[in-house]
């Protein structure tokens, strides 16, 4: 009931805020919503935890992966409005490579904190159990043998890429665009190469596909996360109009797809979340590097 109660007000007051275009006493009523929607959502998702595992039906008895993404976006809009003061009073753009270094980080934080809450306390499932161990040789090893998929997967992504440019003229912008500066790069890199990967692999593979290989079996889990894992990454594109906004998110969701279902098939296969960790790093760290080599060189 409180879950259904603080969902339902806190997605009004941010309606509301919204349709106010910032006049008066909007944006108190935007965040104010955003903080109720967190604690709705977040209890919603505790309590489908809560009624699954009384079932013990077996399998995988926690709350649904997309749900509890879904409880992780309000709280991610919530950090990014706190993290968004001090940066603006110290003159450090949002948009600039530390303001995205501090949103990526606070963003793999808050998917820490929400799975632990939601998944690990309750029981629902081990860090042992989603492929989480302590770092040491084997995790290194892990690491290697991730980052020597990387080379092969760009491989396969770049027909899919050159497809879908013909198909549809557009050109997606990266979320971690060219600096055309030496440290801006070099913090780039890490936000994109570093804390995105830890993150996004927690939450995706870690959490998600083990826990949709419990409930569905391992391929129907590898293929529902790596659409899971593409849909999220096209859920913030625009466009100057509505069909180029859906070229660009069609062109970014079929090009994220290899990828995606080579890093579930990689965590399926080493039963652990380093492995992935070292193409999704790889992965990204070739392309940043790429698209930073190719702004200097125009």
């Amino acid at each position: 009931m409180l879950g259904w109660l603080a969902t339902i007000v806190g997605a009004g007051l941010i309606a509301i805020g919204l349709l106010s275009a910032g006049r008066g006493a909007a944006p108190i009523l935007a965040v104010g919503g955003l903080l109720i929607l967190s604690i709705g959502l977040v209890a919603g998702a505790g309590s489908q935890g809560i009624e699954r595992l009384a079932r013990g039906r077996g399998g995988y008895e926690g709350p649904s992966p997309v749900l509890v993404f879904v409880a992780s976006i309000p709280i991610s809009l919530l950090a990014i409005v706190v993290l968004g003061v001090p940066l603006a009073l110290a003159g450090i753009p949002v948009d600039g490579p530390i303001g995205r270094l501090a949103s990526v980080t606070v963003q793999a934080l808050i998917y820490l904190g929400i799975v632990r809450l939601l998944v690990v306390d309750p029981g629902a499932l081990s860090w042992s159990e989603m492929g989480i161990r302590r770092p040491g040789w084997g995790a290194i090893w892990e690491l290697g043998i991730g980052a020597l998929w990387a080379i092969p997967v760009i491989g396969a992504t770049i027909p899919v890429a050159a497809i879908f440019s013909v198909l549809f003229p557009v050109t997606p912008v990266s979320p971690l665009p060219p600096t055309g500066e030496l440290v801006g790069f070099a913090i780039q890199l890490v936000a994109g190469a570093i804390v995105a990967p830890l993150g996004e692999e927690l939450l995706f593979r870690a959490f998600a596909t083990t826990a949709w290989a419990r409930a569905v079996g391992p391929r129907r889990a590898l293929v529902r996360g790596a659409l899971f894992f593409a849909i999220v990454h096209v859920l913030t594109i625009s466009g100057g109009s509505a069909s180029q906004a859906a070229e660009l998110a069609l062109v970014a969701f079929a090009t994220r797809l290899p990828v995606a279902l080579a890093l579930g098939w990689l965590f399926l296969r080493r039963g652990s979340i380093w492995a992935p960790i070292g193409l999704h790093a790889t992965f990204n760290a070739i392309l940043l590097i790429l698209g930073e080599a190719a702004a200097r060189s125009v």
